[in-house]
């Protein structure tokens, strides 16, 4: 299924980097681009979409104006790509029905996860209960940990965090994207939040634990790694 997404961005170079990333990342994304506010306006009245990309400075008719204008006729998700930063202006835009922000300068990763997330929810695209990763096993609702096949006790957060982390294997998550993912964009907090629960995440899995990497400089990701367990059965068999 393609999805159709809407870009309204006057920069060029940001709106090239994004639909190339996005068209190399995942063909079920398709890019229409508009250069102003007046061109998003004509491009949202010809076409149907599935979510909207929307700058806040724009010439001709800036973001909130569309965005005031969107929420009319339409409930089309709605994430504002914005280098204003004050609470007053996220707070503006939530209160005219967008529905995320992303902060100028962002992370291509940051923007995909947040487009991918609202897409699922706003489609109904339900996600599978159980999630396996390695030796790693979750279930969402019963908020089941078992790790070699064995119960583990998490808190809330660190359940949280593992479940951000086995729902996008691989991927790599900034302090930054974990951050607002678990404690939301609101939060006082600094990436050594993510570390101390990182930490106390890897302690409690175990062997397991190795599966969470560190990207230097970065962040963190989970890989499918089997563990030091698994590695110690392969040497005796």
């Amino acid at each position: 299924m393609t999805y159709r997404i809407l870009l309204v961005e006057d920069d060029p170079k940001i709106m090239e980097v994004i639909r190339h990333y996005f068209s190399r990342r995942d063909e079920s994304y398709e890019i229409i681009c508009a250069c102003d506010g007046i061109r998003g306006m004509e491009a949202l009245a010809d076409g149907s979409y599935d979510l909207v990309l929307l700058d806040v400075m724009l010439p001709g008719m800036d973001g909130f104006a569309i965005m005031r204008e969107i929420r009319k006729t339409n409930d089309i998700p709605v994430i504002f790509i914005t280098a204003k930063i004050r609470e007053e202006d996220r707070l503006r835009g939530y209160e005219l029905g967008c529905d995320d922000y992303v902060c100028k300068p962002f992370s291509l990763a940051e923007l995909y996860a947040k487009v991918t997330a609202l897409i699922k929810r706003t489609k109904g695209l339900v996600l599978e209960d159980e999630l396996v990763c390695g030796n790693i096993r979750v279930q969402r609702h019963t908020h089941l940990v078992e790790v070699f096949g064995k119960n583990v006790e998490l808190k809330l957060k660190e359940f949280e965090l593992l479940v951000v982390l086995m729902e996008h294997k691989n991927w790599v998550f900034t302090w930054e994207m974990l951050l607002d993912r678990i404690w939301g964009y609101e939060y006082d907090g600094s990436s050594r939040t993510v570390d101390n629960h990182i930490k106390k995440l890897r302690k409690k899995l175990g062997d397991a634990g190795d599966q969470i990497k560190t990207v230097f400089g970065s962040g963190y990701k989970l890989t499918d790694g089997k563990g030091k367990r698994n590695e110690e059965e392969k040497i005796k068999i």
